[in-house]
Protein backbone atom coordinates (compact mmCIF):
# COMPACT_ATOMS: atom_id res chain seq x y z
CA UNK A 1 0.00 0.00 0.00
CA UNK A 2 1.28 3.46 -1.28
CA UNK A 3 1.10 6.37 1.31
CA UNK A 4 0.39 9.78 0.79
CA UNK A 5 3.47 9.85 -1.32
CA UNK A 6 3.05 7.50 -3.42
CA UNK A 7 5.83 5.51 -1.38
CA UNK A 8 5.46 1.37 -0.70
CA UNK A 9 7.01 2.46 3.07
CA UNK A 10 4.80 3.59 6.16
CA UNK A 11 4.94 7.00 6.86
CA UNK A 12 7.55 6.98 9.87
CA UNK A 13 9.65 5.33 7.93
CA UNK A 14 9.40 7.59 4.97
CA UNK A 15 12.69 9.67 4.64
CA UNK A 16 11.81 13.15 2.80
CA UNK A 17 14.75 16.21 1.96
CA UNK A 18 12.47 19.37 1.73
CA UNK A 19 14.42 22.29 -0.77
CA UNK A 20 13.81 25.30 1.83
CA UNK A 21 14.86 28.15 0.51
CA UNK A 22 13.66 30.72 3.48
CA UNK A 23 10.13 31.60 2.06
CA UNK A 24 6.46 30.89 3.33
CA UNK A 25 6.13 27.95 0.12
CA UNK A 26 8.97 25.46 1.05
CA UNK A 27 8.60 26.06 4.99
CA UNK A 28 4.93 25.06 4.84
CA UNK A 29 5.57 22.04 2.70
CA UNK A 30 8.28 20.85 5.45
CA UNK A 31 5.62 21.74 7.59
CA UNK A 32 3.02 19.74 6.53
CA UNK A 33 5.22 16.50 6.12
CA UNK A 34 6.36 16.73 9.99
CA UNK A 35 2.59 17.10 10.60
CA UNK A 36 1.56 13.72 8.50
CA UNK A 37 4.57 12.26 10.44
CA UNK A 38 7.51 11.66 7.63
CA UNK A 39 11.05 11.98 8.49
CA UNK A 40 11.86 15.18 7.16
CA UNK A 41 15.33 16.72 6.45
CA UNK A 42 15.34 20.71 5.40
CA UNK A 43 18.71 21.63 3.25
CA UNK A 44 18.95 25.46 2.18
CA UNK A 45 21.62 25.60 -0.79
CA UNK A 46 23.41 28.86 -0.24
CA UNK A 47 23.84 30.11 -4.01
CA UNK A 48 25.11 33.47 -4.01
CA UNK A 49 26.25 36.37 -1.38
CA UNK A 50 26.53 39.59 -3.46
CA UNK A 51 26.65 42.37 -0.90
CA UNK A 52 23.36 44.23 -1.39
CA UNK A 53 21.78 41.80 -3.20
CA UNK A 54 21.77 39.58 0.08
CA UNK A 55 19.26 42.12 1.66
CA UNK A 56 17.25 42.82 -0.93
CA UNK A 57 13.34 42.48 -0.29
CA UNK A 58 12.09 39.14 -1.97
CA UNK A 59 16.19 37.85 -2.89
CA UNK A 60 16.56 33.94 -2.70
CA UNK A 61 18.74 31.72 -1.12
CA UNK A 62 20.98 33.94 0.56
CA UNK A 63 21.63 36.25 3.60
CA UNK A 64 18.36 36.41 5.64
CA UNK A 65 16.97 33.69 3.77
CA UNK A 66 19.19 31.05 5.41
CA UNK A 67 18.26 32.74 8.39
CA UNK A 68 14.81 32.09 7.68
CA UNK A 69 14.73 28.56 6.57
CA UNK A 70 16.89 28.06 9.57
CA UNK A 71 14.34 29.63 12.44
CA UNK A 72 11.32 27.41 10.44
CA UNK A 73 13.02 24.20 10.40
CA UNK A 74 13.84 24.72 14.32
CA UNK A 75 10.29 26.37 14.76
CA UNK A 76 9.05 22.43 13.01
CA UNK A 77 11.44 20.98 15.01
CA UNK A 78 13.03 19.04 11.79
CA UNK A 79 17.12 18.60 11.13
CA UNK A 80 18.06 21.82 8.73
CA UNK A 81 21.56 21.99 6.92
CA UNK A 82 23.02 24.82 4.36
CA UNK A 83 25.37 23.95 1.38
CA UNK A 84 27.70 26.20 -0.14
CA UNK A 85 27.04 25.54 -3.44
CA UNK A 86 28.26 29.11 -5.04
CA UNK A 87 30.50 27.76 -7.34
CA UNK A 88 28.70 25.54 -8.96
CA UNK A 89 25.33 28.87 -8.98
CA UNK A 90 27.63 30.67 -10.91
CA UNK A 91 29.10 28.04 -12.79
CA UNK A 92 25.49 26.73 -14.40
CA UNK A 93 23.77 29.83 -13.83
CA UNK A 94 25.11 32.99 -13.44
CA UNK A 95 27.91 32.57 -16.59
CA UNK A 96 25.52 31.35 -18.80
CA UNK A 97 23.11 34.57 -18.04
CA UNK A 98 25.84 36.77 -18.62
CA UNK A 99 26.90 34.71 -22.13
CA UNK A 100 23.01 34.46 -23.22
CA UNK A 101 22.82 38.77 -22.39
CA UNK A 102 26.18 39.05 -24.76
CA UNK A 103 25.06 36.46 -27.35
CA UNK A 104 21.65 38.81 -27.98
CA UNK A 105 19.34 36.33 -26.22
CA UNK A 106 16.66 36.67 -23.19
CA UNK A 107 17.87 34.10 -20.89
CA UNK A 108 15.17 33.03 -18.09
CA UNK A 109 18.12 32.04 -15.30
CA UNK A 110 15.11 30.44 -13.18
CA UNK A 111 14.74 27.97 -15.17
CA UNK A 112 18.67 27.24 -15.35
CA UNK A 113 18.94 27.20 -11.54
CA UNK A 114 16.17 24.65 -11.29
CA UNK A 115 17.13 21.97 -14.38
CA UNK A 116 20.76 22.04 -12.49
CA UNK A 117 21.59 23.23 -9.13
CA UNK A 118 18.15 22.88 -7.61
CA UNK A 119 17.14 19.37 -8.99
CA UNK A 120 20.19 18.18 -10.12
CA UNK A 121 22.38 18.19 -7.37
CA UNK A 122 20.08 18.79 -4.64
CA UNK A 123 18.92 15.74 -6.08
CA UNK A 124 22.64 14.05 -5.33
CA UNK A 125 22.09 15.54 -2.00
CA UNK A 126 18.82 13.92 -0.93
CA UNK A 127 20.10 10.63 -2.17
CA UNK A 128 22.98 11.07 -0.08
CA UNK A 129 20.86 11.45 2.85
CA UNK A 130 19.37 8.25 2.11
CA UNK A 131 15.62 9.87 1.23
CA UNK A 132 12.87 8.49 -0.27
CA UNK A 133 11.66 11.61 -2.34
CA UNK A 134 12.82 15.69 -2.65
CA UNK A 135 9.88 17.45 -1.91
CA UNK A 136 10.04 21.37 -2.68
CA UNK A 137 7.27 24.24 -2.46
CA UNK A 138 6.99 24.85 -6.28
CA UNK A 139 3.05 25.59 -7.66
CA UNK A 140 2.60 22.42 -9.83
CA UNK A 141 1.38 18.98 -9.52
CA UNK A 142 2.86 15.42 -10.01
CA UNK A 143 0.68 12.39 -10.54
CA UNK A 144 1.40 8.89 -10.25
CA UNK A 145 -0.07 7.27 -14.14
CA UNK A 146 1.08 3.60 -15.14
CA UNK A 147 3.60 4.01 -13.01
CA UNK A 148 5.41 6.95 -13.37
CA UNK A 149 5.09 10.55 -12.60
CA UNK A 150 3.29 12.93 -14.95
CA UNK A 151 4.04 16.68 -14.74
CA UNK A 152 0.68 19.35 -14.48
CA UNK A 153 -0.52 22.58 -14.31
CA UNK A 154 -1.38 23.80 -10.56
CA UNK A 155 -5.18 24.01 -9.18
CA UNK A 156 -3.77 27.85 -8.66
CA UNK A 157 -2.99 29.05 -12.21
CA UNK A 158 -2.36 32.11 -10.87
CA UNK A 159 0.42 31.03 -9.29
CA UNK A 160 1.68 28.15 -12.24
CA UNK A 161 5.08 27.78 -12.36
CA UNK A 162 5.39 24.73 -15.15
CA UNK A 163 7.00 27.76 -17.26
CA UNK A 164 10.42 26.96 -15.19
CA UNK A 165 10.04 23.45 -14.65
CA UNK A 166 9.74 22.22 -18.10
CA UNK A 167 13.23 20.42 -18.39
CA UNK A 168 12.43 18.55 -15.56
CA UNK A 169 13.25 15.04 -16.66
CA UNK A 170 10.99 12.18 -16.60
CA UNK A 171 13.53 10.42 -13.57
CA UNK A 172 13.67 13.47 -11.46
CA UNK A 173 10.12 13.57 -11.31
CA UNK A 174 9.93 10.06 -10.12
CA UNK A 175 11.76 11.44 -6.81
CA UNK A 176 10.60 15.06 -6.55
CA UNK A 177 7.15 15.85 -4.85
CA UNK A 178 4.92 18.96 -5.21
CA UNK A 179 2.79 19.13 -2.39
CA UNK A 180 1.29 22.59 -2.94
CA UNK A 181 0.19 22.01 -6.20
CA UNK A 182 -2.99 21.42 -5.19
CA UNK A 183 -3.65 24.83 -2.82
CA UNK A 184 -3.76 28.27 -3.61
CA UNK A 185 -1.17 30.97 -2.15
CA UNK A 186 -3.77 32.25 0.13
CA UNK A 187 -4.14 28.59 1.86
CA UNK A 188 -0.41 27.90 1.75
CA UNK A 189 0.11 31.34 4.46
CA UNK A 190 -3.04 30.26 6.42
CA UNK A 191 -1.18 27.31 6.75
CA UNK A 192 1.98 29.27 7.78
CA UNK A 193 0.19 30.94 10.36
CA UNK A 194 -1.25 28.09 11.90
CA UNK A 195 2.18 26.35 12.01
CA UNK A 196 3.43 29.87 13.70
CA UNK A 197 5.72 30.31 11.28
CA UNK A 198 7.88 33.65 11.16
CA UNK A 199 7.86 33.59 7.07
CA UNK A 200 3.61 33.51 6.73
CA UNK A 201 4.14 37.06 5.92
CA UNK A 202 6.65 37.24 3.89
CA UNK A 203 7.04 39.23 0.22
CA UNK A 204 7.76 36.68 -2.80
CA UNK A 205 11.02 36.50 -5.04
CA UNK A 206 10.78 39.26 -7.57
CA UNK A 207 13.01 39.54 -10.35
CA UNK A 208 16.47 37.82 -10.80
CA UNK A 209 17.84 37.22 -7.63
CA UNK A 210 21.20 37.18 -7.80
CA UNK A 211 21.49 40.39 -9.38
CA UNK A 212 21.99 43.24 -6.98
CA UNK A 213 19.43 46.28 -7.06
CA UNK A 214 17.81 44.34 -10.76
CA UNK A 215 20.79 45.86 -12.55
CA UNK A 216 21.55 42.78 -14.94
CA UNK A 217 24.28 44.69 -17.15
CA UNK A 218 26.24 44.72 -14.59
CA UNK A 219 26.73 41.21 -14.07
CA UNK A 220 26.88 40.86 -18.03
CA UNK A 221 29.87 43.61 -17.45
CA UNK A 222 31.71 41.43 -15.08
CA UNK A 223 31.92 38.39 -17.37
CA UNK A 224 31.55 40.19 -20.71
CA UNK A 225 32.71 43.76 -20.87
CA UNK A 226 32.66 43.74 -25.21
CA UNK A 227 28.33 43.67 -24.86
CA UNK A 228 28.52 46.85 -23.49
CA UNK A 229 30.33 48.52 -26.26
CA UNK A 230 28.35 51.21 -28.55
CA UNK A 231 27.17 50.73 -31.28
CA UNK A 232 24.62 51.66 -34.05
CA UNK A 233 20.66 51.78 -33.83
CA UNK A 234 19.60 50.59 -37.35
CA UNK A 235 15.89 50.61 -38.72
CA UNK A 236 14.71 47.69 -40.56
CA UNK A 237 14.79 49.60 -43.98
CA UNK A 238 18.40 50.17 -43.47
CA UNK A 239 18.96 53.90 -41.74
CA UNK A 240 21.10 54.69 -38.92
CA UNK A 241 19.12 56.02 -36.10
CA UNK A 242 21.44 56.59 -33.42
CA UNK A 243 24.04 54.95 -31.04
CA UNK A 244 22.88 52.07 -28.14
CA UNK A 245 24.92 51.45 -24.90
CA UNK A 246 25.80 48.34 -25.86
CA UNK A 247 23.66 45.24 -27.00
CA UNK A 248 23.38 43.55 -23.44
CA UNK A 249 21.23 46.65 -22.40
CA UNK A 250 18.61 45.44 -25.07
CA UNK A 251 16.06 42.87 -25.14
CA UNK A 252 13.85 42.16 -28.14
CA UNK A 253 10.36 43.72 -28.39
CA UNK A 254 11.76 46.54 -25.88
CA UNK A 255 10.45 49.86 -26.74
CA UNK A 256 11.60 51.99 -23.60
CA UNK A 257 15.45 53.23 -23.59
CA UNK A 258 16.30 53.33 -27.14
CA UNK A 259 17.61 56.73 -27.13
CA UNK A 260 16.40 57.69 -30.56
CA UNK A 261 13.90 60.01 -31.81
CA UNK A 262 11.37 58.68 -34.12
CA UNK A 263 8.52 59.80 -35.80
CA UNK A 264 6.86 56.23 -34.88
CA UNK A 265 7.04 54.11 -32.18
CA UNK A 266 9.63 51.83 -32.61
CA UNK A 267 10.59 48.34 -31.26
CA UNK A 268 13.83 45.99 -30.95
CA UNK A 269 13.54 43.64 -33.37
CA UNK A 270 16.10 41.84 -33.31
CA UNK A 271 20.10 42.41 -32.21
CA UNK A 272 22.90 41.50 -34.82
CA UNK A 273 25.92 41.14 -32.05
CA UNK A 274 28.33 39.90 -34.51
CA UNK A 275 27.48 43.73 -36.30
CA UNK A 276 27.27 45.75 -33.15
CA UNK A 277 23.95 46.55 -33.93
CA UNK A 278 20.17 46.87 -32.59
CA UNK A 279 17.83 46.42 -34.99
CA UNK A 280 14.24 48.08 -34.55
CA UNK A 281 11.12 48.74 -36.19
CA UNK A 282 7.68 48.83 -36.26
CA UNK A 283 5.15 46.98 -33.39
CA UNK A 284 4.23 44.57 -36.88
CA UNK A 285 7.43 43.57 -37.36
CA UNK A 286 7.61 41.60 -34.06
CA UNK A 287 4.76 39.70 -35.06
CA UNK A 288 5.99 35.62 -35.38
CA UNK A 289 4.29 32.15 -35.67
CA UNK A 290 6.52 30.09 -36.01
CA UNK A 291 9.81 29.45 -33.69
CA UNK A 292 12.77 27.07 -33.69
CA UNK A 293 13.51 25.26 -30.42
CA UNK A 294 16.83 23.56 -29.07
CA UNK A 295 17.31 21.72 -25.89
CA UNK A 296 13.73 20.05 -26.17
CA UNK A 297 12.79 18.19 -22.71
CA UNK A 298 9.62 15.98 -23.96
CA UNK A 299 7.27 14.03 -21.67
CA UNK A 300 4.96 12.97 -23.87
CA UNK A 301 4.18 9.29 -23.72
CA UNK A 302 4.97 8.52 -26.81
CA UNK A 303 9.00 8.90 -28.21
CA UNK A 304 8.76 13.03 -29.63
CA UNK A 305 9.75 11.52 -33.30
CA UNK A 306 6.58 9.23 -33.73
CA UNK A 307 4.18 12.11 -31.54
CA UNK A 308 5.69 15.06 -34.01
CA UNK A 309 5.67 13.05 -37.25
CA UNK A 310 3.50 13.72 -39.91
CA UNK A 311 1.36 17.16 -39.59
CA UNK A 312 2.76 17.67 -36.09
CA UNK A 313 1.19 17.20 -32.67
CA UNK A 314 -1.76 19.71 -31.80
CA UNK A 315 -0.19 21.70 -28.13
CA UNK A 316 -1.32 24.05 -26.13
CA UNK A 317 2.04 26.50 -25.85
CA UNK A 318 2.91 29.77 -23.89
CA UNK A 319 6.26 31.52 -24.47
CA UNK A 320 5.53 33.68 -21.74
CA UNK A 321 5.49 32.61 -18.45
CA UNK A 322 2.81 35.43 -17.60
CA UNK A 323 0.81 34.72 -20.86
CA UNK A 324 -2.03 31.89 -21.39
CA UNK A 325 -1.18 28.36 -23.42
CA UNK A 326 -2.56 29.32 -26.84
CA UNK A 327 -2.72 26.58 -29.55
CA UNK A 328 0.18 25.71 -31.27
CA UNK A 329 1.57 22.82 -33.53
CA UNK A 330 4.75 21.14 -32.79
CA UNK A 331 6.75 19.57 -35.48
CA UNK A 332 10.02 17.82 -36.53
CA UNK A 333 11.36 18.82 -39.40
CA UNK A 334 15.13 16.68 -40.00
CA UNK A 335 16.61 17.62 -36.39
CA UNK A 336 15.25 20.54 -35.70
CA UNK A 337 11.75 21.21 -33.49
CA UNK A 338 9.50 23.97 -34.54
CA UNK A 339 6.06 24.93 -32.21
CA UNK A 340 3.42 27.11 -34.55
CA UNK A 341 1.37 29.36 -32.64
CA UNK A 342 -1.47 29.52 -34.50
CA UNK A 343 -2.92 32.77 -33.58
CA UNK A 344 0.97 34.16 -33.33
CA UNK A 345 2.69 36.63 -30.58
CA UNK A 346 4.30 39.41 -30.48
CA UNK A 347 8.15 39.87 -29.49
CA UNK A 348 9.31 36.82 -28.93
CA UNK A 349 13.35 36.62 -27.96
CA UNK A 350 15.72 33.87 -28.39
CA UNK A 351 17.03 32.46 -25.19
CA UNK A 352 12.81 32.56 -23.70
CA UNK A 353 11.26 28.87 -23.25
CA UNK A 354 8.35 27.86 -25.35
CA UNK A 355 6.71 25.30 -23.33
CA UNK A 356 4.02 22.52 -24.38
CA UNK A 357 0.66 21.48 -22.73
CA UNK A 358 -1.67 18.90 -23.67
CA UNK A 359 -5.37 19.58 -23.40
CA UNK A 360 -7.40 18.57 -20.39
CA UNK A 361 -9.17 15.53 -20.73
CA UNK A 362 -12.44 17.37 -19.28
CA UNK A 363 -13.49 20.89 -18.29
CA UNK A 364 -11.45 22.14 -15.05
CA UNK A 365 -8.75 19.56 -15.06
CA UNK A 366 -5.32 20.57 -15.08
CA UNK A 367 -3.68 20.09 -18.36
CA UNK A 368 -0.79 17.87 -18.59
CA UNK A 369 2.74 19.78 -19.04
CA UNK A 370 4.42 17.73 -22.28
CA UNK A 371 7.93 19.34 -22.13
CA UNK A 372 9.07 22.33 -24.04
CA UNK A 373 12.58 23.79 -25.19
CA UNK A 374 14.80 27.03 -25.21
CA UNK A 375 13.49 29.19 -28.37
CA UNK A 376 16.72 29.72 -30.54
CA UNK A 377 15.18 31.33 -33.51
CA UNK A 378 11.78 33.69 -33.66
CA UNK A 379 10.37 33.53 -37.59
CA UNK A 380 9.23 36.86 -38.77
CA UNK A 381 5.84 36.88 -39.55
CA UNK A 382 6.65 38.51 -42.84
CA UNK A 383 10.05 36.34 -43.65
CA UNK A 384 7.63 33.19 -43.20
CA UNK A 385 4.94 34.30 -45.28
Amino acid sequence: MLNSLDIAKPVADTRVVVAMSGGVDSSVVAGLLAREGYEVIGVTLQLYDHGAATHRKGACCAGQDIHDARNAADALGIPHYVLDYEERFREKVIDPFAEAYAAGETPVPCIACNQTVKFDDLMSVARDLEADVLATGHYIQSRLVDGHRRLFRPEDVDKDQSYFLFATTPAQLDFLRFPLGGKTKAETRELAHEMGLEVADKSESQDICFVPEGSYAEVVRRFHPEALEEGDVVHTDGRVLGRHRGVAHYTVGQRRGLGIAAGEPLYVVRIDVRGNKVIVGPYEALRTHTVRLRDVNWLGDLPLGDAAGGNGVPVLAKVRSTRAPQDAVLTLRGDDVFVTLIAGEYGVSPGQACVFYDEPDREGAPARVLGGGFIAEAIPASVAA
